[in-house]
């Protein structure tokens, strides 16, 4: 039985839970929502007929199902050779000679591309350009779709004082109302951000008492009638009235747009010498709305309320209600910012990132979709088709804002496993753009690199999308957990706190900047770095995360809008486009180092009370990551470690927790009751950092909930689970949920 039909008939029913029907133009069966939505908004406003769309949907349907399951089966066909690699050689002295030899021997490794750069056109200056902060956030839920859409502006005060960025000594509690001590040490980091960003010819921010405009440009006044111009005076851009004596100067640097805000009546801008009440960020640059690890969408059902968001999104129209201090808001986008010039003119900056979407990876199916045999249409196909149908409503330039200035639509693609299957993505887009009657190349591709068979090929996977691709990121969630996966015969791994200092994974995110501007993605794409996993811990983020831009990364991941605000900063201080021409010179990260398996080599050395230590903390992630999926459809949320300590979890923090108990399982050190046992002690744990939450499901003392049954499952069945994915176990578990 090949892993396509192992996986459908693993965890998922041939009839979907809500309605089908067929269409009429086609052998397809669809959910009764996704067919409705597509019919009656989706398709509402473009020159696509819904007879068209359904058989042009099921053409491709027909064409790349098919390949789609031969490149699953190949991942596992791999993987076996892998398996009986390490098994026909246990107990011997690793060759790592013979090692390399083996994976280019299969295919692992692929044959080595010859020299290129990348040629992707019309691509947005957010993408090319401008080096700044990136959301990831569930477009499944639309209020912080729309909250990451809006990110593109935050302010730097609020992000200041809400954080632990200030310090609460000294006075400086947040506590009750606005505290002026506080207030204070906001005043004098933003004032030292002015001083080093947008230096005054001489003196001091913290000394200004007003502004003047003289010929143009503005000057400020410092003590004693002393009038003085910007450093660089090309720095300021120009202002804009907000009335009643308020006024924003706009400023640029490094790409980056802020400004300064003046308003003398202002509570804030009252006790400012220069009437100064905040400085608004240009923060977030570009959003990847979410279809993939971050949601929990399992039928046709889930899948709508998905897609409806990204329409919503494309037209400009989505609203969210919601109850905040008794009061009701409504949240939608922010319109764009206008300016007036230092010559005149006027100057309009968006409102919004530029926002990419991201689709799911090759693996699953979904019973919103059959095909005439009665099969589940994979996940991927689905999304490729009415994600870049849904943004055709920006490509027409009809809806309230515009996403992409060039028309473009772009689209990160997951968990690819090598340049076949990224041919494989770029020959799906081709299909749809012809099916949809869109230029040729308008879909744009972002590669995750978080498969270790990417990795290996990184160069290779790059130049069969060459005219495409316009982002590559690495993924090192993900990537942990294949690395565990792939080699998962090889030994016991090392504890998950030192695979982050294992020579690999510094090796893996250089490799991935090198390989990036060796293919040309200097002033052309993103070469992209991952997630602050703690969104409470502002201070960590703000004293580390220099280590992206000075990586050579034009964009990195925040897990807020607050968090985008403070990393913006860091893109002030470095410029990205001077340490990549840096970069370009250093010795290539090695790929041999990449190689190097991470297993532990004295593995008897590992005490008792370690590998307790280890499995509790595996446990305790697991639950408190799946209880929350199964049982309330959350794909990704903040969840307390074993150390109360907030963590920004989804499916790839799942993945490595339970591969790393599947390999310990395998090698003997730890055993399956030890593994229930951790998991019953741990779900009490869950339970009460959960235990003011209305809608949670204790798991104890009964510990025969569903959730707590996938949790286990994912542990003890790990290593058999297809590179091991969560998904398979989660999406059965959540299908018997709601059912």
């Amino acid at each position: 039985m090949n892993i396509f039909t192992k996986l459908t008939s693993f965890f998922i029913p041939k009839k979907p839970k809500n309605s089908i029907t067929q269409t009429n133009s086609s052998s397809l069966v669809i959910s009764k929502d996704l067919k409705d939505f597509i019919e009656n908004e989706v398709l509402i406003g473009l020159d696509i007929s819904k007879d068209h769309f359904w058989s042009s949907f099921e053409t491709i349907v027909n064409e790349f199902s098919p390949r789609n399951k031969d490149l699953l089966q190949k991942r596992e066909n791999i993987q076996a050779k892998i398996d009986t690699w390490h098994i026909d050689r246990k107990g011997q002295d690793f060759n790592f000679t013979e090692y390399k030899s083996f994976l280019t021997e299969i295919g692992y490794i692929a044959p080595r591309s010859e020299d290129f750069k990348i040629s992707t056109d019309n691509v947005d200056p957010e993408i090319k350009t401008i080096a700044g902060p990136q959301l990831v956030v569930p477009v499944m839920n639309a209020r912080f779709a729309l909250n990451a859409a809006n990110a593109r502006w935050g302010s730097l005060y609020d992000a200041l004082y809400g954080t632990d960025v200030i310090s609460e000594s000294d006075g400086a509690e947040k506590v009750g109302g606005y505290n002026p001590v506080r207030g204070d040490k906001v005043i004098d980091f933003a004032k030292n951000f002015l001083d080093e960003t947008i230096p005054l010819a001489e003196g001091s921010y913290k000394d200004v008492l007003g502004f003047e405009f003289v010929d143009g440009n503005i000057q400020a006044v410092l003590p004693d009638s002393l009038k003085v111009q910007l450093k660089n005076p090309a720095q300021y851009i120009g202002y804009r009235d907000d009335s009643n004596d308020a006024y924003s100067l706009l400023f640029k640097n490094n790409n980056l747009h802020f400004e300064i805000q003046i308003d003398s009546n202002h509570p804030i801008g009252q006790t400012d010498k220069a009437g100064i009440k905040d400085i608004l960020m240009e923060s977030a640059i570009t959003t990847i709305q979410d279809c993939e690890d971050s949601v929990a969408a399992v039928d046709g059902e889930d899948k709508t309320v998905v897609y409806r968001n990204w329409l919503g999104l494309m037209k400009g129209d989505l609203k969210e209600s919601f109850t905040k201090n008794d009061s009701v808001m409504t949240r939608k986008l922010n319109p764009n910012r206008n300016y007036i010039s230092k010559d005149g003119h006027e100057i309009t900056l968006p409102g919004r990132s530029l926002m990419l979407v991201r689709n799911v990876g090759h693996l699953m199916t979904n019973p919103g979709v059959l095909d005439a045999q009665g099969n589940e249409v994979p996940e991927g196909i689905i999304d490729a088709m009415f994600t870049i149908c849904i943004a055709i409503h920006d490509l027409n330039k009809k809806g309230l804002y515009q996403n992409s200035k060039t028309g473009s639509v772009y689209i990160v693609k997951p968990k690819m496993h090598g340049p076949e299957e990224v041919q494989f993505t770029c020959d799906l887009f081709s299909a749809v753009e012809k099916a949809l009657d869109i230029p040729h190349l308008t879909v744009k591709v972002g590669i995750m690199d978080e498969e270790r068979r990417t990795t290996v090929n990184l160069k290779e996977c790059i130049e069969v999308a060459k005219d495409r691709v316009i982002f590559i990121n690495t993924g090192f969630l993900d990537r942990t957990g294949d690395e565990i996966h792939t080699s998962m015969e090889a030994g016991p791994m090392i504890t998950k706190a030192d695979m982050k200092l294992h020579q690999w994974i510094a090796q893996y995110e250089n490799w991935n900047v090198d390989i990036g501007l060796e293919t040309g993605f200097k002033g052309r794409a993103q070469i992209g770095k991952g997630m602050w996993p703690m969104p409470d811990e502002m201070l960590g983020m703000y004293n580390t995360k220099t280590m992206h831009p000075k990586a050579g990364a034009n964009c990195a991941w925040v897990p807020s809008p607050t968090a985008a605000t403070l990393h913006a900063i860091h893109y002030h201080q470095i410029l990205v486009s001077d340490e990549q021409e840096l970069i370009i010179n250093r010795e290539k990260a090695s790929l041999d180092a990449i190689l190097d398996i991470p297993i532990h080599k004295n593995p008897s050395e590992i005490s008792a009370e370690e590998i307790q230590a280890e499995l509790e903390n595996n446990c305790q992630g697991i639950l408190g990551y799946v209880v929350r999926w199964v049982d309330q459809g959350v794909g990704c949320s903040k969840v307390l470690d074993i150390n109360n300590v907030g963590l920004m979890e989804d499916r790839a923090t799942c993945r490595i927790s339970s591969q790393h108990i599947a390999n310990w399982l395998h090698h003997d050190l730890v055993s399956n009751e030890q593994v229930r046992e951790a998991m019953k002690k741990m779900a009490i744990v869950v339970d009460e950092q959960n235990a003011s939450d209305p809608l949670y499901k204790p798991m104890a003392p009964a510990y025969d909930g569903l959730a707590f049954e996938a949790a286990c499952n994912l542990a003890i069945e790990g290593r058999v689970q297809p590179s091991g994915y969560t998904e398979p176990i989660l999406h059965k578990t959540r299908l018997k949920s709601k059912s």
